[in-house]
């Protein structure tokens, strides 16, 4: 079974980690220095978006 990656724009997770402030350690260590709860926050913070986009149509 393959995992279904890039769902998520490289752009967006960008956008998105510098509004949260998290993008220093990404640009320094990398995505896989990113903390969990981070993560969380950004897929959050996606979600959260793409539902205001839903709504807003």
């Amino acid at each position: 079974m393959s995992r279904n990656r890039g769902i998520m724009s490289e752009e967006l997770k960008t956008e998105i980690a510098k509004e949260l402030g998290v993008y220093n350690t990404v640009s320094n260590e990398g995505w896989g220095s990113v903390s969990s709860r981070d993560c969380g926050n950004i897929v959050k913070k996606a979600i959260e978006m793409a539902e205001r986009n839903l709504t807003s149509k």
